[in-house]
């Protein structure tokens, strides 16, 4: 067990932690805590035996002060590389046990033969019920087919991952099951997948399909990543003078239960959208359904307001600091930056949760393809909430498997 450190020691802890410390050859300029903006630094020169200090307490008591310890801080973490706390630190002689994970073949074996069969139900369930006036309108032309075969023809399209026309036989069969009332041509269900009206309506389907599982999940990873099209993005380089192009691609913002990996809110904005501003809606869409105790996010939500939205849910933000920064913010913010540095092991543990939602975009892409066959814009955004619905739907069979639970979709409200 770690020694309790001394006041002293906590003392040139929060200097480590909260200020700038600078080096000058073998001196070190070390601000003290609380300090006048401007003053005079005390300088401090480490040794192992012999250290000193130009502060009025190391001259009275001739032993370490705060700002020696704050140096010994600094270089004991510049020279980490093993991840270990900064004190209490035993020499190891061999590398720890790599942990493992049990998996419970019977019941991924039962869930992997019956996915597609249960797939389909569920699906049904799902999108049974949902209205929306704005998409049924239509002034002219021939009726509307009914917005639950449109949301089932579109979703079960992209679970199969066939081309349009070789899926149609997987549709008649849904059609001889009673799934739909009605089979779509091939091109009708392109045209509607490419549909503003169906936007909303697909991420509320997002919201309402991680419903079942908000008695398992209280911790929830973020981030981002994109999914390619065929489509090529032009534009001119004023800088060189040239025409240049790439393909164009769709940016997802996601959040995700850690345990079972279900997608609990989703944002989709523009190409090159910045992850921290899209928190505060992934969390919105997160607390309808789960009570969140912890999030999780690398460097890019990395921010003073973030944290403080995090803490508006009443959770924990463990949240990755960028480099350059001090610690000095919020209470929050100082007080998380401050378990980094003395309990790193601990936030650590909690923030390498984050991993699972890389987990997830890997499954998503492997299983349903890592880039999108529409071409317009709208088309696009839509395949991918509908490849995210398909995942979801996918771990409702497995967790039903291995967990024992009953899959009950709340009543669908009508979406506006």
């Amino acid at each position: 067990m770690p020694q309790a450190l001394s006041a002293r020691e906590l003392a040139g802890l929060q200097i480590a932690a909260m200020a700038r410390l600078r080096r000058r050859g073998e001196i070190w300029l070390v601000p003290s805590h609380g300090q006048r903006r401007g003053g005079s630094p005390y300088q401090v020169t480490p040794h192992p035996i012999d250290p000193r200090c130009t502060c009025p307490d190391h001259a009275l008591h001739g032993g370490k002060c705060k700002h020696i310890y704050a140096v010994e801080f600094a270089l004991r973490r510049e020279s980490e590389q093993d991840g270990e706390p900064i004190y209490g630190r035993e020499m190891r002689t061999e590398p720890p046990p790599r942990k493992t994970y049990r998996q419970d073949w019977a019941a991924y074996n039962a869930a992997q033969t019956r996915e597609k069969a249960l797939f389909q139900i569920l699906l049904r369930d799902l999108v049974r019920g949902t209205k929306n006036e704005r998409f049924q309108a239509r002034r002219k032309g021939r009726p509307r087919v009914p917005l639950q075969d449109v949301l089932f023809c579109t979703c079960f399209k992209v679970y199969v991952t066939f081309s349009g026309r070789r899926f149609m036989t997987d549709l008649g069969e849904a059609q001889v099951k009673g799934y739909i009332a009605s089979l779509l041509h091939f091109n009708t269900i392109f045209n509607y997948l490419g549909e503003e009206e169906l936007t909303p309506i697909l991420m509320d389907l997002v919201v309402r399909s991680s419903a079942p599982l908000a008695g398992i999940e209280t911790t929830f990873a973020l981030d981002s990543s994109g999914f390619s099209s065929s489509s090529l993005a032009r534009w001119f380089d004023e800088k060189h003078r040239k025409l240049r192009q790439e393909h164009d691609w769709v940016k997802v913002h996601i959040a995700c239960g850690v345990k079972t990996n279900v997608v609990t809110g989703v944002v989709i904005g523009g190409r090159n959208a910045p992850d921290g501003k899209q928190l505060p809606k992934l969390l919105e869409q997160t607390a309808k359904n789960f009570n969140i105790r912890e999030v999780c996010a690398d460097k890019g939500y990395s921010s003073i307001a973030s944290f403080d939205h995090v803490e508006s849910h009443d959770a924990v933000p463990y949240i990755a600091f960028m480099r350059h920064v001090t610690g000095r913010g919020s209470r929050l913010w100082e007080r998380m930056f401050m378990m980094l540095q003395s309990r790193k092991d601990e936030f650590l543990e909690h923030y390498h949760q984050r991993s699972n939602v890389e987990s997830v975009f890997s499954t998503i892409k492997r299983k349903f393809g890592d880039n999108v066959r529409s071409k317009s814009q709208v088309a696009m955004k839509n395949e991918v909430l509908c490849k995210i619905i398909c995942h979801n739907i996918c771990v409702l069979v497995q967790e039903s498997h291995e967990l024992g639970i009953e899959i009950d979709f709340d009543p669908p409200a009508t979406v506006q």
